[in-house]
């Protein structure tokens, strides 16, 4: 296969420093890797794999002779710098919200729908971290059974909305311990008016809300899904909750298929021989997924899968993955792969 050079905008963030180490474990062929980053980051060492990368400043000319351009620094460093990187001969797959929407833009999950890498005219857009690991499991059943209705509540890790959330969750438990006044700057979003406690709560907005009342998170989700599946005609709704978890996003997901007289065992050979997919059901042992147990791997876990108890072509399942990981930086990876295949 032929060695490419490569650049990951962002390279200092959770999800750039993920792109790094999974281009190195997964021995992707690169001839020269490029680490970019923002004024103030530049000159700093970040060492991976036994090497040890200068961070640069990211400006237009960075990306001459750069094959792969890997972004994640935000949405408008991305509306930025991606036709730069594009205008000089590389191609972009970005990790933003940016481009998922334009409809000459493929937003691509591999295991789901890489035929549509095919139209890419340079820009390739990576879906938002829950629609990965909810598209993922549910291909196989969809392409089976096909797929009607999709209603998702998300439990989100905090790691989503960067590494200051984390940051937050931690000083928050702290000043929880010693009673002493919660300070909240970050969420539910740091545009917001209003900043409420992640530590030991649950916050129902993820990102700002719209006229509909749905959040912008729920909205991606909910178009994301019926652009990856290529059928605007599917219902599907979502509501989006942060909770005081580190890593790992989980989802609570009904769905109703195309077919009645499926069963729970129909659907687990399913899941159990799709690619990147790995069943963690057995309520006897008390076998399911968990965030905890999901961080730093890359499979999308699947679990308590059950018949709705009225509606014959309807299932529920729990669905969790390292949003860092299968979530952004290895989908992204992913992508870059089957390009060069």
């Amino acid at each position: 296969m032929k060695k490419v050079n490569v650049a990951i905008v962002g390279a200092t963030g959770a999800v750039g420093t993920k792109i790094l180490e999974k281009l190195l474990e997964r021995n992707f062929p690169v001839q020269s890797i490029k680490l970019l980053a923002s004024k103030r980051s530049a000159g700093a060492e970040i060492t991976a794999g036994g090497h040890k990368y200068i961070v640069e400043e990211t400006v237009p000319e960075s990306f001459e002779g750069i094959d792969i351009a890997f972004f994640s620094a935000g949405g408008s460093i991305s509306e930025k710098f991606a036709h730069e990187a594009v205008k000089r001969g590389a191609v972009v797959i970005d990790n933003t919200s940016a481009f998922r929407m334009i409809e000459d833009i493929p937003l691509v999950v591999p295991e789901v729908n890489a035929g549509a890498l095919s139209g890419h005219t340079g820009i390739i857009a990576n879906p938002n971290c829950s629609t990965i690991q909810m598209v993922t499991a549910l291909q196989p059943i969809r392409e089976k059974f096909g797929l009607d209705r999709i209603i998702v509540s998300t439990y989100q890790a905090v790691s989503g909305a960067g590494s200051e959330a984390i940051e937050e969750l931690e000083s928050q438990s702290l000043q929880f311990e010693n009673r002493s006044k919660i300070e909240a700057a970050i969420l539910p979003s740091a545009s917001a008016e209003r900043h409420y406690p992640i530590a030991f709560n649950a916050i129902p907005q993820i990102d700002a809300f719209d006229a509909s009342g749905y959040t912008l998170e729920e909205l991606k989700m909910m178009n994301e899904t019926k652009k990856i599946f290529g059928d605007q005609k599917l219902s599907v709704s979502a509501t989006c909750v942060r909770l005081p978890v580190v890593t790992g996003h989980s989802e609570s997901v009904y769905i109703e298929i195309g077919k009645e007289g499926v069963s729970v065992e129909e659907l687990h050979a399913l899941l159990e021989n799709a690619p990147g997919v790995v069943v963690q059901d057995d309520p006897s042992k008390q076998l399911y997924p968990m965030p905890l147990f999901a961080e730093g791997k890359d499979e999308v876990f699947v679990g308590r899968i059950r018949k709705d108890p009225e509606h014959p072509a309807g299932f529920h399942l729990w669905i969790v993955s390292d949003n860092l990981l299968k979530g952004a930086a290895l989908n992204s990876v992913q992508i870059a792969e089957t390009l060069l295949n």
